[in-house]
């Protein structure tokens, strides 16, 4: 199994600047984005959402944010539900989305999952699948957002 590149976590950072724009029509700021060697010690924002990926590719794609800012996205979409089931449905679909644009990169071979959202803490992501993760920091307004790309190429 081979680790994915620089070039491949170029197109995830590439998605997520696509996805805020998109619904705000605002730049996010990548405040970073890392390589983690082993286990991810990522800090969990209160709503986690994850892709499980396939094929050509196995893995997770997780998004995890604070409540209060998947609900002011929420707001930047017009959405006038903000209730707890909709800011989970929101979670995975910002995941969803993500890792979908980040497929045009990697082609057909990257078989994407449902979502799964969770209402989650500090500490609840602390296994990787790949010995080479990347941990992506977003800032949007004064929000705080995180995606971890977990994968690892296995063809």
């Amino acid at each position: 199994m081979k680790s994915i590149n620089d070039n491949d976590i170029r197109s995830f950072v590439d998605a997520v600047s696509s996805f805020f724009f998109h619904i705000t029509r605002e730049k996010v700021e990548i405040r970073a984005a890392y390589l983690v060697e082993g286990e991810i010690q990522a800090s969990t924002f209160d709503l986690t959402s994850y892709i499980t990926l396939s094929g050509d590719f196995s893995g997770r794609v997780y998004f995890s944010a604070p409540r209060v800012m998947v609900a002011h996205l929420l707001l930047a979409m017009h959405e006038p539900d903000r209730g707890d089931e909709r800011l989970l449905d929101a979670v995975g679909e910002i995941a969803n989305t993500i890792s979908g644009n980040a497929r045009k990169h990697f082609g057909e071979s990257m078989q994407i999952s449902v979502p799964v959202a969770q209402v989650t803490g500090a500490g609840w992501l602390n296994t990787a699948v790949s010995p080479h993760s990347y941990v992506i920091l977003v800032k949007w307004k004064q929000y705080r957002a995180s995606v971890v790309v977990d994968i690892q190429r296995t063809a």
